[in-house]
């Protein structure tokens, strides 16, 4: 009985250990091998802009599965938080939007994950940041459409202050109903829009990124049109480096060393820059771009650009947005009260002011 008994005892040991092994091999890589080669990879079908993907892997064929499932997670992101087109099979912020005061929609947990966080972003920023805008974000689009197709019609180009006035009664953030439990969204007010320009980019290439690290990617730099999210560090330890251009350089040669104001080592961390030279159209001599400020309902006119850096793409992207739209003392203030959290301003006059932290993340500019 006794020998019967150990070598039970002697089969579980070693079932354990093959399950203990077994799952060792299957645990993803954490840290890139020396000898792995750049791969570069481009997309123009997510977020109506460019996605360089640049990343070291040991193959070719393991670069190449990476992105087929980094692209794939990108596009379906790109469908969910889409406010102008409808998916077959997908029901997005459009969809949200064209019921409105109708029904509540039953939507994938990716859209209630980031609307949760752009919610818990409106209270951080005291309203800054407000994806319950779209009334008045839309009016703006339609007059900078307008203008661009017909530059001449300079006398039709601006919304009125009334026009706009009215569109904000419509905007209220309490208005959007999540409910987590039957997991859909509700937009109480017929005329309430969503538009998440400000936080539906930033989240997915946070969320993308994520994913593609738990798929064993251990080497990479993301840019969604400008979104930058880099994962672990380069081969032997080298930093990955993410560059601040300048929002005054008209010549926009960003290869150029001389168009940069800033350069960060931004291992796993991201970089999100909101500007006024990148949407907008002119009217006399004025640049209106599409940052809209609450406030005012008109372009926010407190900077020319404001970059974000931490560890988090969404949260980035949400911050860039609002602390554009507030004074610097305000933005500062802000900045300073968040672990992690740096920031760059651009002023108007061409000064530059960085949050405490910032210049511990700075590499030296190259002359």
């Amino acid at each position: 009985m006794k020998t019967i008994q150990r070598l039970f005892a002697l089969g579980a040991c070693l079932a354990l250990t093959m399950a203990m092994l077994a799952g060792c091999s299957r645990s993803p890589k954490t840290t890139v091998s020396d000898n792995a080669q750049r791969f570069n990879a481009y997309y123009f079908d997510v977020f109506d802009t460019m996605t360089q993907v640049i990343a070291y892997c040991d193959s070719q064929a393991e670069f190449n599965k990476q992105m087929e499932a980094l692209h794939a997670d990108l596009v379906e992101y790109h469908q969910l938080y889409d406010i102008y087109n409808d998916y077959e099979g997908v029901n997005n912020i459009k969809t949200i939007n064209d019921n409105a005061g109708v029904a509540p929609v039953k939507v994938d947990q990716k859209i209630i994950d980031m609307l949760d966080e752009a919610l818990e972003l409106y209270d951080t920023t005291n309203g800054q940041l407000n994806v319950a805008m779209g009334s008045v974000l839309a009016i703006w689009h339609d007059y900078r459409e307008a203008a661009e197709a017909d530059p001449s019609d300079a006398d039709n180009a601006l919304p009125t202050q009334e026009e706009l006035e009215a569109a904000a009664q419509h905007c209220d953030i309490n208005d959007i109903i999540i409910d987590h439990e039957a997991g859909t969204v509700y937009l109480a007010d017929p005329e309430m829009r969503l538009d998440v320009g400000s936080v539906g980019k930033g989240y997915a290439v946070e969320q993308v990124c994520q994913a593609a690290q738990a798929r064993g990617l251990v080497s990479a730099s993301v840019s969604v049109g400008g979104n930058l999210r880099s994962i672990g560090s380069k081969p032997k330890g080298q930093s990955w480096e993410s560059g601040v251009v300048s929002p005054w350089d008209d010549s926009m040669l960003y290869d150029s060393s001389s168009s940069l104001i800033a350069v960060v080592q931004s291992n796993d961390m991201a970089l999100v820059t909101s500007g006024d030279y990148q949407r907008y159209y002119t009217v006399d001599g004025v640049r209106y771009h599409h940052i809209i400020d609450p406030d005012t309902l008109w372009p926010a006119d407190y900077f020319t650009a404001v970059t974000i850096l931490c560890p988090d793409s969404g949260l980035a992207d949400c911050l860039s947005t609002g602390i554009f739209c507030m004074p610097l003392e305000e933005g500062m203030e802000l900045i300073e009260s968040l672990d992690g959290v740096e920031a760059l301003w651009c002023t108007k006059d061409g000064q530059i002011y960085k949050s405490s932290g910032f210049a511990a993340y700075e590499s030296p500019l190259e002359e």
